[in-house]
């Protein structure tokens, strides 16, 4: 299967590309000084200083699909690709998670007002939002076993839970969450959750601490435990009507999950590039790294599984394209399985190959790693999506 993009997605890859070496690249040192600082919970300046640089040039919400100048899943892959290569990177052209997935949430599914209240300011930049659906006191990885609760009460609704891993919660232009909890516990299994709206400044919203990953508080984004205690808000902010939170989440996740895909073909290529230019600047034992046979192996294996990576993934956006999510499903579990594992195994070799600068912090190399781990729990973990996949061909 052979995949042509239009003049107008070639124009934009050259532009986005010339935009990641002329000001992304260069900042990412300002970015991890600033994370280590006192004010790392506070917006990054060298990434608020680049948004509008990014926006002028037509360079903002690419990922959105509605509008006469909205792209496919497939046309959006390559840039997503190209964006992924830095950590700072989709934040600043404002096509970062959970923000994407939200945002096309309040756009397919909430009101007017919902849409006017926090759409418009997301697709700004101006805020950012947060996901509350997993839970510390149950397997998420079954929505089903979700415990939260969502009881109407006259004109409101009451909240109640404790969530986790609420990616975004810690930053300070976070000013709402889309919660999931139960409003039916009596329901059938998929008609028991709902999901709704949630401003940050709610009383009763509080952040009980930010989790590390692998040792990074990746700050100032972060991911939250957060608890909800008698938590009000008024009922139009429920989101489609009651019982319709695993529509809304199939709806969610099939675009979420494609997206850190095509990022993770990013973070592989970049992976790729810094192992082939260390190996060939270093010499051990008379020759340089690059001489040796284990790492052009290890070389030779990465372009591969990179290659085979990139098609599987722009073959699942082609087909949600034009079958749709359902038709889909079975290639979105697939690169939901093989993209992180083939990021994986690209920074393992180029780690090896840096030696002691690979495990530190001095490439974006062990960061990349720890953030492509949690990609084979987050959106669900491999198990399930192997599950799913086998029921597919076993139906076949």
């Amino acid at each position: 299967m052979y995949f042509e993009f239009s003049d107008k997605v070639k124009d934009l890859q050259k532009r986005l590309t010339a935009f990641m070496y002329e000001h992304v690249y260069p900042s990412e040192a300002k970015f991890h000084e600033h994370t280590r600082s006192a004010n790392r919970w506070q917006p990054v300046p060298v990434i608020e200083e680049l948004k509008p640089k990014a926006r002028a040039l037509g360079l903002w919400n690419l990922f959105r699909p509605h509008g006469p100048d909205g792209l496919t899943n497939l046309e959006y892959a390559p840039l997503c690709e190209i964006m992924g290569r830095s950590h700072i990177g989709p934040e600043i052209f404002n096509c970062s998670a959970p923000d994407t997935g939200n945002m096309e949430v309040f756009e397919r599914y909430a009101s007017d007002e919902l849409k006017k209240r926090w759409l418009e300011p997301l697709l700004d930049g101006t805020v950012r939002s947060c996901f509350a659906m997993t839970e510390p006191a149950v397997a998420s990885s079954d929505a089903t076993n979700i415990e939260s609760s969502i009881v109407r009460d006259g004109a409101e609704y009451v909240i109640n839970g404790r969530k986790w891993w609420t990616s975004g919660a810690g930053d300070s232009r976070c000013k709402v969450a889309i919660f999931m909890g139960k409003t039916d516990p009596s329901a059938p299994k998929h008609k028991q959750q709902s999901m709704i709206v949630v401003p940050m400044e709610t009383p009763g919203v509080k952040i009980v601490r930010m989790l590390p990953v692998f040792g990074y508080d990746q700050a100032p984004h972060g991911h939250g435990e957060v608890l909800f205690e008698n938590v009000r808000v008024p009922a139009d902010h429920i989101l489609l009507g009651e019982g319709r939170g695993f529509e809304i989440a199939q709806g969610r996740l099939g675009p979420g999950r494609i997206h850190h895909c095509m990022r993770l073909i990013g973070v592989a290529e970049r992976a790729q590039e810094s192992m082939c230019k260390r190996v060939k600047s270093r010499v051990a034992f008379g020759k340089t790294i690059a001489e040796q046979g284990s790492i052009r192996a290890d070389i030779a294996a990465s372009r591969i599984e990179i290659e085979q990576a990139r098609l599987l993934v722009l073959k699942a956006a082609w087909m949600m394209d034009t079958v749709g999510n359902k038709a889909a499903r079975a290639e979105i579990a697939m690169i939901k399985v093989v993209a992180p594992n083939v990021a994986l195994r690209v920074l393992d070799r180029a780690i090896q190959a840096h030696g002691g600068a690979g495990v530190s912090d001095d490439f974006e190399l062990a960061s990349h790693w720890a953030n492509s781990r949690t990609l084979r729990l987050a959106d669900g973990p491999d198990e399930v999506h192997m599950e799913s996949i086998a029921k597919l061909e076993l139906q076949r």
